[in-house]
């Protein structure tokens, strides 16, 4: 495949970077038809830009904490983006909920990630939640962004036992190496042009209506 044809992404992050080093390892195996042509973070600290720095990607630092509102750091973050003509925008561990302007001017093109089995336990503090809810099973979850905060449409889901011995620390360390299979291959779907949605919303896989991808951890 020519470099013209690979699809374009941008990665935004606010911390490790582990979902980034598994996208472009992924990449690299030649297993995703995609570029990495920005990496954002909101944070300099963030010690995921100098695992991209070290793989060779660009980055760029917009300092949240430099913005006197939400709405103003959103701004100046899509009028960097959009310059980048990216055809996916890929949250990884990017902590921050983005406004409803900015998720309309990238309407339908932004991905995320998060550590529960959505629609259960949107936001923050999902291992605790599972842990005090008993459950027997845990999981991540990727879906497009849309105003509702953790609400787009699902693309896919890893599902995983809570073992007895389990503490917050072990699932969130064993539900982040589920995210890591299960971000590149959503990506991988995406890209190729196998998943996405109808004219009426519907989650259809190579033309056939589906549930987005399944795997189990």
């Amino acid at each position: 495949m020519n470099q013209q044809d690979l699809k374009r992404l941008v990665l935004l992050i606010s911390g490790r970077g582990s979902n980034l080093i598994a996208i472009a390892d992924a990449i690299d195996r030649k297993e995703l038809s995609a570029e990495i042509v920005l990496v954002v973070s909101n944070r300099v600290d963030a010690t995921g830009l100098e695992l991209a720095r070290a793989r060779g990607l660009p980055v760029a630092v917009i300092e949240s904490a430099g913005y006197a509102d939400r709405e103003q750091f959103d701004q100046a973050l899509a009028d960097r983006l959009a310059s980048f003509e990216a055809d996916w925008i890929v949250l990884a561990g990017f902590m921050r909920i983005l406004s409803d302007r900015f998720i309309n001017r990238f309407a339908g093109q932004i991905v995320n990630v998060h550590p529960s089995l959505l629609p259960a336990f949107p936001g923050l503090h999902t291992h605790q939640r599972v842990l005090e809810a008993g459950l027997a099973e845990h999981g991540a979850s990727i879906h497009l962004v849309t105003a509702e905060l953790d609400g787009g449409p699902l693309l896919g889901q890893v599902t995983m036992p809570v073992h007895a011995g389990d503490n917050v620390s072990s699932l969130a360390r064993r539900v982040l190496e589920q995210e890591h299979r299960l971000y590149p291959e959503v990506l991988k779907l995406l890209v190729d042009g196998r998943l996405g949605l109808d004219n009426s919303g519907r989650l259809l896989l190579d033309g056939e209506p589906s549930a987005g991808v399944r795997m189990v951890g």
